[in-house]
């Protein structure tokens, strides 16, 4: 019988750190997590680049990766440079096709060159920014947990985040989802494994529910 663990990597969502999965539960004598905290990026560094810097994080073979919201686009990128055994994506997209369309206007205007970054580092905005459309009781829930505020890399993720060029999913990524995701809706998205009342930020708010996905997921040949 082989009692060896898996070792699974976590990338947070934009701006946010290892606190963001507190609520994720996995037996502990089956996996070992592992959070990988966000890295600044160098003046004009590409994704590529970046990511390739963040998957030397990533130490075990035949290791899990989940990347969450902003983190999932990151962990589909540093899956170039590694050899996983799966690949789970959170509250994420798999194509630029998959962004909503204020996302591409967004994108299409340039608007994160217009964006006052400097404003949302020490404001509720900032948290609103981050996330979208949100309640102020959930507001309140996820505002302590966004603490990369470097504006370097809130410069870089928010535009790398809305310029993203995949346009075909990659080979068997698995993309768990909630129906009701604001920044991302999920009638944008395909072949996606759902959270009934899923919101964005169902990390906090469904820890248990993503947890049961992620170990089904796991545990599939």
């Amino acid at each position: 019988m082989n009692n060896k663990k898996t070792h699974i990597y976590f990338v947070p969502g934009l701006a946010a750190d290892k606190e963001i999965f507190e609520n994720i539960s996995l037996p502990e004598n089956l996996y070992t997590l592992h959070i990988i905290s966000w890295l600044i990026p160098s003046k004009k560094e590409t994704m590529a680049q970046y990511a390739k810097r963040m998957a030397a994080f990533v130490t075990e073979k035949n290791a899990v990766l989940v990347g969450v919201s902003f983190g999932g686009v990151v962990a589909q990128e540093m899956n170039s440079f590694l050899k996983l055994k799966k690949l789970i994506i959170i509250s994420s997209i798999k194509t630029k096709f998959e962004l909503p369309t204020k996302f591409k206007i967004a994108k299409k205007i340039k608007f994160y060159k217009l964006i006052p970054t400097r404003l949302f580092l020490t404001s509720k905005n900032y948290s609103r920014f981050v996330l979208g459309p949100i309640s102020r009781k959930r507001l309140k829930l996820y505002q302590d947990y966004l603490h990369i505020r470097d504006k370097r890399y809130l410069d870089w993720a928010i535009k790398n985040m809305l310029c993203w060029k995949q346009d075909i999913p990659l080979p068997g990524v698995y993309h768990i989802h909630g129906d009701n995701d604001l920044v991302f809706p999920i009638k944008n998205i395909n072949n996606v494994i759902t959270i009934q009342g899923g919101s964005h930020i169902m990390l906090l708010t469904k820890g248990p529910q993503v947890s049961r996905k992620i170990v089904d997921i796991i545990s599939y040949n």
